[in-house]
């Protein structure tokens, strides 16, 4: 009998969370990843019931029963790539019930039996009030005349050296000054792209992955509570910056700001966090407690099923956590795993990063069991100091099977400056060597988010998360690269890609009257990354237009003088591309020149 069918606890304290047994395996019938797992507390009222492994077809004789709400009918609906599918009862299950889950397989030879029991959290109804927005001052936000609809904080630059790795600079700016939302900065630090969002509302995690084959645009948007995880959904755009795919989590929860990673199949990997009743007591907190739990979700893009979950609370111990349990309250729960990163390594498994547990974890992704730990309170690996962490974010597997990690130190601070380090596991010797580590001079210290990228040439960038500032490191440890964004700003991870891109939105232009008796044409695409320069044309109709100045791009926004009496009553500008080509022409509209 799983540990979940015990009695209830006495009416003034929370349920029990965790499972009878920790790390247990998701595999039933030796080929089928089922999810909630089998044993855990803490799935959700609004859970569907996956199955990964065996095509639809092959499921059969679903029932799914629960001790308070009884017999559930569903539809059973299968994953695009034809490797599963996921029952969605019609109905939603009762907070704190149990729910039995039989099926079987049909396939070559006997027939198997698949049996999945778990109970369901007592949600906590925390708020979702949006971190504080600074202000800031109006020298710290940028304005265009030609695009007055975006203010994005300013960017400065303080190093820039010769010898960077090629490509734009990718960012998410929020919090500070302007508007927040994701940003692309040319190498030198210039706006390319700005996408303005509502206020309260936040960006992060900007890059470009594949979908598709093809290059895209990825990032999380929606609300970054005082909680400190997300509340949104997860968004791909092409290369004319038109929206792809919206992709949500499911299981009732809503998409965390810390991950989102495309795979190859038309799937993706995100993270949400699910705050629960807890009885804490095992660690020092409150019978009547409340946790969050943070979840992995593999969700089939085009259908947005979700294809696998993986929870924390059913595989890491509450006590592993660095966070005091004492400290929590039902309205500021227990973050005692906060998840942070995940990366899909060579061989198929997840490499995960839980900044409250000090630990970076190996999983198997097929059973979602922890293979190992890297730091933490129970580390696989014998440690050299320097490779320990504390509090970091963004382990990634690189080529020659290091690993690069974030080391924040804070917070609170247990280290005198944030890092970025490359650690080599040895799984045999059981061991953990310090490769090589980059500091800062001025030492910074993130007390929260930041990244480390290794670039194809051997490069390094960081984003500096809470310090509001990015950096470009040598092969040498040199620093090549540094930007900054007014101090009240926060950009949870900063990159460097490659981008090529032409907006399906026209250029936008407007017109202001000069000193001279001429006028000044003021001319931005934004988004566009192969403009060399512009042109104006005027003239008495729309149809009827002439080239009278041309000027070399100068920024996000160009100013161009236009000589006197040059001006017709209709304008336009073309954008030119450096093959001298027009690769954008703005809709030609009647101007008038105030005196």
């Amino acid at each position: 009998m799983l540990g979940f069918l015990a009695a209830a606890p006495a009416a003034d304290a929370a349920p029990i969370c965790t499972p009878a047994r920790l790390n247990d395996s998701a595999l039933q019938a030796g080929s089928v990843t089922v999810s909630p797992l089998p044993g855990s507390r803490d799935a959700s009222p609004e859970t569907q019931i996956s199955f990964l492994g065996v095509p639809a077809r092959e499921l059969a004789h679903i029932s799914v029963t629960g001790s308070r709400t009884g017999r559930h009918a569903g539809r059973l609906l299968a994953y695009s790539q034809g490797d599963g599918a996921s029952f969605l009862p019609a109905r939603r299950f009762a907070e704190g019930e149990r729910v039995q889950v039989r099926a079987s397989i049909r396939s070559p030879g006997p027939a198997r039996t698949l049996l999945d029991r778990f109970a369901v959290a007592v949600r906590d109804p925390i708020s979702s009030t949006p971190e504080r927005v600074h202000r800031g001052r109006a020298g710290e936000v940028q304005r265009f005349r030609s695009r007055p609809d975006l203010h994005p904080p300013t960017v400065a630059v303080s190093v820039s050296a010769a010898g960077t790795a090629p490509g734009d600079i990718f960012a998410a700016p929020y919090r500070g000054p302007g508007q927040a939302g994701p940003m692309i900065l040319d190498p030198g630090g210039g706006l390319v792209w700005f996408k303005g969002l509502p206020t309260e509302k936040s960006a992060t995690n900007l890059q470009v992955q594949l979908y598709g084959g093809k290059p895209v645009l990825t990032w999380w948007q929606g609300v970054i509570s005082v909680h400190g995880f997300g509340l949104g959904e997860d968004v791909i755009a092409d290369q004319t910056y038109s929206v792809l795919a919206q992709v949500r989590a499911g299981n009732g929860l809503q998409a965390d700001l810390h991950e989102f990673l495309l795979e190859s199949d038309g799937t993706a990997l995100i993270t949400a966090y699910h705050p629960i009743r807890c009885n804490l007591s095992s660690v020092g907190g409150s019978r009547a407690g409340a946790l969050t739990d943070g979840v992995l979700q593999r969700i089939d893009i085009k259908t947005g099923l979700v294809m696998f979950q993986w929870s924390g609370l059913d595989h890491v111990g509450l006590a592993e956590s660095y966070e005091l349990a004492r400290k929590s309250t039902p309205s500021s729960p227990f973050d005692f795993l906060h998840l942070n990163s995940v990366n899909l390594d060579a061989d198929g498994s997840l490499l995960i990063s839980a900044r409250n547990t000090w630990a970076v974890y190996d999983l198997d992704a097929r059973s979602g069991q922890i293979s190992w730990r890297l730091g933490g309170k129970r580390s696989s690996f014998r440690m050299a100091p320097a490779t320990r962490t504390a509090w970091q974010h963004d382990p990634r597997e690189l080529g020659d099977g290091s690993i690069s990690i974030f080391d924040n130190g804070a917070s609170p601070a247990v280290k005198r400056q944030s890092r970025g380090i490359v650690v080599r596991v040895d799984a045999r010797r059981g061991t953990a060597t310090l490769v090589s580590q980059l500091t800062h001079s001025p030492p910074l210290l993130a007390d929260s988010q930041g990244n480390l990228q290794v670039l194809e040439n051997g490069d390094e960038f960081i984003g500096w998360g809470e310090v509001a500032e990015f950096s470009e490191f040598g092969p040498s440890g040199q620093l090549l690269f540094d930007g900054h964004f007014p101090s009240s700003t926060e950009s949870y991870r900063d990159f460097r890609f490659a981008w090529n891109a032409t907006p399906a939105h026209p250029p936008a232009f407007t017109v202001a009257a000069a000193a001279n008796g001429g006028a000044t044409a003021f001319a931005s695409w934004n988004g566009a990354t192969d403009v060399a320069s512009w042109r104006v044309l005027t003239g008495p109709a729309p149809s009827a237009l002439s080239v009278v100045a041309q000027a070399p791009r100068s920024g996000f926004e160009t100013a161009i003088a236009l000589p006197a009496g040059a001006l017709g009553p209709f304008m336009t500008v073309q954008a030119i591309d450096r093959a001298g080509a027009i690769s954008g022409t703005a809709a030609p509209m009647r101007v008038t020149i105030g005196r």
